[in-house]
């Protein structure tokens, strides 16, 4: 299994090298660890988010003259991206308007943005709180002036997470194992591979989860994607698929779309070892079950802690896992591995795949 393994690697990094001289790279959405909900349709029976104005920063600074007099206490910072991913912030934003009981102005963040200038209409605008999502809204927000209150949100992974307060997109792993328990109740030990440098903060929070719900967590760190190999090859030649699943973190090193993600769900399969995740995408392509964002809900809470701020609360220090979670489930999987889900279960699953 090791040639194999390790040479499907090296293949596939030599294919992506080849690619890359031949031709500009293309944005896939899977790849973006800060837009995971970003395809994903409305839930059956919701309605559907509602349409929102993709203003740019000089028009949102235009407001009429009793908005100004008023005041917009809570601004939005989100990156100025298109779509899919811009859905993704749409769809908190339209949370935190829903949940905040004040005036809420969003600014599009261009990574070429002004900050003197968008400084500037912050405080013409009246804005006392910023909440700060993705990697350019929370950028731009460390580049404000300290007085105004910063919530963080819409990223996986954030530096200096115990110096800011907001929710990540990361579910919590209390909830992910949690639902591994009681879809799999034999299930005895978690194995994850990471890199350090990108999840190591969920990391300590999962050994935390495991030992509440007596599972074992076996950690593997990988720097690199061929050390990333290694780890997942020894890990499979030792699972036992009755007693062990696999956990794949939001981390852009150990779970690399075009070149990891193909071999782990290969072995998977052939292994009858089950895998769970915190993207949609990798349920779609054969992961047993994942938890991702609820974007709507996860902007009511984002919101929550705005009001807190403006209400004079302190901070809330440290950024929180996610908690607004929807689940993806294959039933093909499922099957695969011989567990039967009845009716009662399904009805808790908000999306199945393959789709009927």
């Amino acid at each position: 299994m090791s040639a194999r393994l390790l040479s499907d690697l090296l293949g596939g990094l030599l294919l992506a090298a080849l690619l890359a001289t031949a031709a500009p790279a293309r944005a896939l959405p899977e790849a973006n660890p800060d837009a995971a909900g970003a395809a994903v349709p409305a839930r059956p029976g919701e309605a559907a988010p509602r349409a929102r104005r993709n203003e740019p920063l000089q028009l949102a600074q235009a407001g009429d003259t009793a908005r100004r007099q008023s005041g917009e206490p809570i601004a939005v910072l989100f990156p100025d991206i298109g779509e899919p991913y811009r859905k993704v912030f749409t769809e908190i934003i339209d949370g935190i308007e829903e949940q905040g009981k004040l005036r809420v102005r969003s600014y599009p963040v261009a990574n070429n943005a002004d900050l003197a200038e968008l400084q500037a209409a912050l405080k013409r605008n009246g804005s006392r709180v910023v909440i700060a999502l993705g990697r350019q809204g929370v950028k731009a927000a460390s580049g404000l002036e300290p007085a105004l209150g910063v919530v963080v949100g819409g990223i996986s992974s954030v530096p200096d997470a115990d110096k800011l307060s907001g929710i990540s997109l990361s579910p919590d792993p209390a909830l992910l194992f949690g639902r591994l328990k009681s879809l799999l109740p034999a299930m005895r030990r978690v194995i994850v591979v990471y890199n350090p440098q990108n999840s190591e903060a969920l990391i300590r929070q999962a050994r935390e989860a495991a030992r509440g719900l007596g599972l074992e967590l076996n950690a593997l760190e990988a720097a690199d994607l061929a050390s990333a190999a290694r780890r997942y090859e020894s890990a499979f030649a030792a699972a036992d698929g009755r007693h062990d699943a696999l956990w794949l973190p939001p981390d852009a090193t150990t779970v690399d779309e075009s070149t990891i993600l193909p071999i782990v769900l290969r072995e998977s399969w052939n292994r009858s070892v089950p895998i769970f995740s915190s993207s949609i995408l990798h349920v779609k392509k054969g992961a047993l079950f994942a938890l991702y964002p609820n974007n709507f809900e996860l902007g009511r809470e984002l919101a929550g802690l705005a009001g807190a701020l403006l209400l004079g609360e302190p901070p809330r220090k440290g950024v929180s896992p996610l908690r607004a979670v929807r689940i993806a489930f294959n039933w093909r999987t499922a099957s695969h591995i011989g567990l039967n889900i009845d009716a009662g279960q399904q009805r808790t699953f908000d999306f199945l795949f393959p789709e009927p």
